[in-house]
């Protein structure tokens, strides 16, 4: 398990003396899915420590504000790939989308200025990658063990280890690949665009093999939202993603013993497939530490068991059903951290190589998430709405010479900005259609010019977000809306809901008070409401 590449020496003297050479940035985009910044300590210390992706943060900059522009996967990922919101790039669901990869895409612009592109990991966006010099993508989601892969030319072929570790294998092989006469690579030549995509974090949370056991000492604190009972907010009580009702026993919390043993749930068969992939060996290593959990489980709940009401009902203190509750809450943090951790440990191991190969200084490293992700927050796992945890994502960034700015920005910013801000870098001209802004500016430092520091003066004041996958997985709602710097306007729409949520996020961060029609509150929504169709004119949005 956990096999590495033998990759072949080369001699990063080599490397450091290339890497003088170089007129132009390397960037490196790092993004995983369904990764919070609560998970990251960094942002947050509480649950777990992230020592690795924090040294981007500690020689670089941290991003306080930072958002989607639609929480979801796909429809995330084309928006970073094109710089446009979601209705302008056309791949607006994961259900019934197929990106367009024809249309102008930030790598196909990197490209044409003169820089090599390479796309490694998860895709999530159906049709072929398109703009990439090279690419080996996980088909669809992809799997934790022992992943199949996509090549250039069709093929596939199944790499033995875990995905996060294949992954980082494979993106450091193209950059040994493309820097080494010697393997047949040009040398140093071009600058390169390496986007490496992880799995992780998404959902079911496999941990790998070596990691089994960590965290199991360790007890999470409940949010304090966690019971939220969703009273004012008609649409988060629809939802279905609630860690008691929702969440399946077999597929996310993996009480599984076998299958005559254990109950059959809507998921179960999925992760007997997912399971299914690791060797005999390695199926062993992972029985026995589910196993025995699994046994305990089932001889104190019953096979019968059954999926909690809505959780609210299930918080009385000492109640058999808050017992459960809380403990699948905890099976579900406990997994999910393992998972993280795994992800740090290659971000180090790829800040390693960079800097042993001397591209460290010349290169941008960029670290996000496709989007943010509730840990327990008003008692949900998943993603998709605007609030706060699922709108917001982590983003931190390494900076080569010439950015010099270092520690907080507070600034507003969204994944709409990331491809101008590549082909600010590189550059190369900004399309017009382009509906992001570039970040560069605001990683100059001292090295900002005058129209640097006016673009800061005159930065957004508030960003626009649209969501549209219903019906799907969680029935979430329909809705857009705005959030400034302290307030949030929302409209849930279609189906079986037209319903405004406002929340005054300095005085209700974990918004739980829907202020929306309340007496005293007619002129903020007139401004709000005003705000809110001028960034739909701005982004050309038909909804308004």
């Amino acid at each position: 398990m956990n096999k590495r590449f033998v990759l072949i020496p080369v001699s990063l003297a080599a490397f450091a003396a290339n890497a003088q050479q170089a007129t132009r940035p390397n960037i490196v985009y790092i993004m995983t899915d369904d990764h919070t910044a609560q998970m990251m300590s960094c942002y947050d210390t509480r649950f777990v420590e992230t020592p690795n992706l924090d040294r981007i943060a500690r020689d670089g900059v941290r991003f306080t504000h930072s958002y989607v522009a639609n929480s979801l996967s796909g429809p995330s990922r084309a928006c970073m790939l094109t710089g446009k919101h979601s209705h302008k790039n056309g791949f607006t669901n994961n259900e019934h989308g197929i990106f367009d990869g024809s249309q102008q895409t930030m790598p196909k612009l990197l490209q044409a200025a003169g820089y090599e592109t390479c796309l490694i990991g998860k895709w999530h966006l159906v049709s072929t990658p398109t703009g990439f010099n090279h690419w080996e993508i996980l088909p669809a989601q992809g799997d934790y063990y022992n992943p199949t892969f996509i090549h250039m030319d069709g093929t596939r072929s199944a790499d033995s280890g875990y995905v996060t570790r294949i992954i980082t294998d494979k993106a450091i092989e193209w950059m040994e690949q493309r820097l080494s006469p010697q393997r047949g690579g040009a040398g140093r030549g071009a600058p390169f665009a390496l986007f490496i995509h992880h799995k992780a974090c998404h959902r079911a949370w496999l941990p790998a093999l070596e990691d089994l056991r960590l965290y199991e000492d360790k007890t999470f604190a409940l949010p304090p939202e966690f019971h939220d009972d969703y009273a004012t907010r008609e649409a988060a009580g629809k939802t279905e993603m609630e860690i008691g009702k929702d969440m399946d026993i077999v597929y996310d919390t993996k009480m599984f013993v076998s299958p005559k043993e254990t109950p059959r749930t809507r998921l179960s068969d999925s992760y007997q497939n997912m399971i299914g992939r690791l060797s005999p060996a390695e199926r062993e290593q992972y029985d026995a530490f589910y196993v025995p959990l699994s046994r305990a489980f089932y001889e104190k709940w019953g096979t019968d068991y059954n999926f909690l009401p809505h959780q609210a009902q299930s918080s009385v203190e000492g109640s058999r059903d808050a017992e459960l509750l809380e403990w699948k809450y905890q099976r579900y943090m406990r997994d999910y951290a393992k998972v993280v951790h795994a992800l740090d440990q290659e971000v180090g191991r790829l800040l390693d190589y960079l800097e042993k190969a001397g591209l460290l200084d010349n290169t941008l490293v960029v670290y996000t998430s496709d989007q943010g992700f509730y840990m327990g927050e008003h008692g949900w796992f998943d993603k998709r709405f605007m609030y706060e945890e699922s709108l917001s994502t982590p983003l931190v960034m390494r900076l080569p010479k010439g950015c010099e700015r270092r520690g907080i920005i507070d600034e507003m910013v969204q994944n709409i900005d990331y491809a101008p801000t590549f082909l600010d870098l590189a550059g190369a001209p900004i399309p017009e259609d382009i509906q992001g802004v570039s970040l560069l500016p605001l990683l100059k430092g001292e090295a900002a010019t005058a129209a640097d520091k006016q673009a800061i003066k005159n930065w957004r004041d508030a960003i626009y977000y649209h969501y549209y996958e219903y019906p799907a997985e969680h029935n979430v709602r329909r809705h857009y809306g705005i959030r400034t710097d302290r307030y949030k306007l929302m409209h849930f729409y279609g189906h079986d809901v037209n319903k405004w949520e406002l929340f005054d996020l300095q005085n209700d961060p974990h918004e739980m008070h829907n202020l929306y029609g309340q007496p005293g509150m007619e002129k903020l929504q007139e401004q709000l409401h005003r705000r809110l169709e001028e960034l739909q004119i701005q982004y050309d949005d038909p909804q308004r």
